[in-house]
């Protein structure tokens, strides 16, 4: 394969980058005064110096282009380095995590997953807190890029559709990534900053307005407490799904709409879809809740509006533990959680795109057979759909499907029951956070499950993550092959 040195080269600034960021939870220590903060200066000095030194290293034989094949391994490694520093803290810090514990948590926040192993996180540190939020938001941004960049370039489960959306890329692929970067990055940032005011003015302190503003931002879910988000008050709720829902919309759109144009964002076929299931859910949740909990009242309503957004959009706060609404919500969220949000967000999941995509092919399959001689295109935003791009998408829910079940069967073999293990799958391949269950329900954590399923778990959440198909394409004899 050819030189592997510009990966390297980019992988060691993401590193410094990291460690220069660590900086940001050591000054909260310092600020709070809980005595925590050698543990970020340690770790923050670890992580520059081996990233610094990599890049160095790497500097003389870095180039601006990368190949495809560049481009799958880049994405991989980026989402497994970033979680093994990022653990860091979590070992050394007060939870006295272990290494497993520790990469579980740092893949979780980096994946935007939201699966937590802590308990007691009222009780943690300013600091530990605050990395909480950090990494998920880093993970939230950073997919962001790669479903702009990367993915429409490597042609990954249909996302080549939005490769002239997400500017074209073709050639000069890091310095068009940096780029992009830049811009999603204020809009990203100032996106949070207005989270972050909404959440202070609904009575949050100013620590966890900033906390959940990034959490939320990302899709993450990482909250301070242990009760998630059961103890804010009502406005909080409304808040919370509002940026939830903005942070599920195609950031492209943001971008255009920056520049003047918001054509491109009142005509997308996927944001309308994906409000649309918002509507449909929290009626027939809020509908449901009125009938056999709260009646008709406004609490219906907001327990049904926050927690489908939150499930829907892989966010996984919880405001109350649905589990024990009845056997109906907890079902109807295990599939709302794996359609996701919008293509180029965010969230996470199938990706509302790929729904419709999927229900197009299946009405154009089911016209040719009323009509054989007809001729039958399936359309997508109005524009026609190209065979490449139908065949990829089939690919990528195969491979989603087979992942789930592949995992669910893993988890089943070390012991966990069939709901944990069906729903810890999916959880973790979605990207969603919570599952179902006493254990690892809304209610729980996955702090007492076996050491080899947290392994599992881990996996499973990078593949989702990457879209299972970046990875699963590094275990081909091919991608090796010159």
């Amino acid at each position: 394969m050819s030189d592997l040195r510009s990966l390297g080269h980019v992988i060691g600034i993401l590193l410094a980058s990291l460690g220069v960021i660590m900086l940001l939870p050591l000054a909260a220590d310092l600020i709070s005064g809980n005595g925590q903060w050698p543990i970020f200066a340690f770790s923050a000095a670890v992580t520059a110096a081996f990233g610094l030194i990599v890049a160095i290293s790497s500097a003389s034989q870095a180039t601006q282009t990368l190949t495809r094949r560049q481009s799958f391994l880049l994405t991989t490694l980026v989402w497994l380095v970033l979680p093994l520093f990022g653990a860091l803290p979590m070992m050394l810090g007060p939870s006295g995590l272990t290494f497993t514990d520790a990469f579980f948590e740092a893949m979780s926040g980096f994946t935007t997953t939201g699966s937590t192993i802590l308990t007691g996180i009222d009780a943690l540190p300013e600091g530990i807190k605050l990395w909480r939020g950090l990494m998920q938001w880093i993970g939230g941004i950073g997919i962001i890029v790669v479903a702009m960049v990367f993915l429409p370039e490597m042609r990954v489960g249909g996302m080549q559709m939005f490769r002239s959306e997400g500017f074209e890329t073709m050639g000069k692929i890091l310095p068009r990534a940096t780029e992009i970067a830049k811009q999603i990055s204020i809009i990203y940032l100032g996106l949070t900053i207005a989270n972050a005011l909404a959440y202070s003015a609904a009575g949050m302190n100013p620590f966890d307005s900033a906390v959940h503003a990034m959490t939320t931002m990302a899709n993450g879910g990482m909250a301070n407490y242990d009760a998630s988000f059961r103890d804010f008050g009502e406005a909080a709720h409304y808040v919370s799904a509002t940026f939830m829902i903005l942070a599920s919309l195609p950031f492209v759109r943001y971008v255009q709409l920056v520049g003047g144009t918001s054509k491109p964002l009142m005509q997308d076929s996927q944001v309308r879809v994906f409000l649309a299931i918002i509507g449909v859910s929290v009626t027939v949740i809020a509908l449901y809740l009125a009938r056999f909990w709260h009646g008709f009242s406004e609490i219906a309503f907001r327990e049904s509006l926050f927690n489908s957004v939150s499930v829907l959009t892989g966010t996984g706060y919880a405001s109350a533990d649905y589990e024990y609404w009845g056997p109906f919500p907890g079902t109807y969220f295990f599939f709302l959680g794996l359609i996701g949000g919008c293509a180029g967000s965010a969230t996470c999941a199938i990706k509302v795109f790929r729904v419709q995509l999927l229900f197009t092919s299946i009405r154009t399959q089911i016209q040719r057979l009323h009509s054989p001689s007809g001729v039958f295109v399936p359309r997508y935003n109005g524009q026609p759909v190209g065979d490449d791009v139908l065949d990829s998408v089939m690919a990528y829910f195969v491979a989603f499907v087979l992942a789930l079940g592949i995992t669910a069967v893993l988890l089943g073999m070390t012991g966990l029951d069939f709901v944990t293990s069906i729903s810890g799958a999916a959880t973790a391949i979605a990207n969603v956070g919570p599952g179902l269950g006493h254990e690892i329900g809304p209610s729980g954590t996955f702090t007492g499950l076996p050491t080899v399923s947290k392994w599992i778990l881990s996996a499973a959440m990078l593949i989702g993550r990457l879209e299972v198909l970046v990875v699963l394409a590094l275990f081909t004899a091919k991608f090796w092959r010159e």
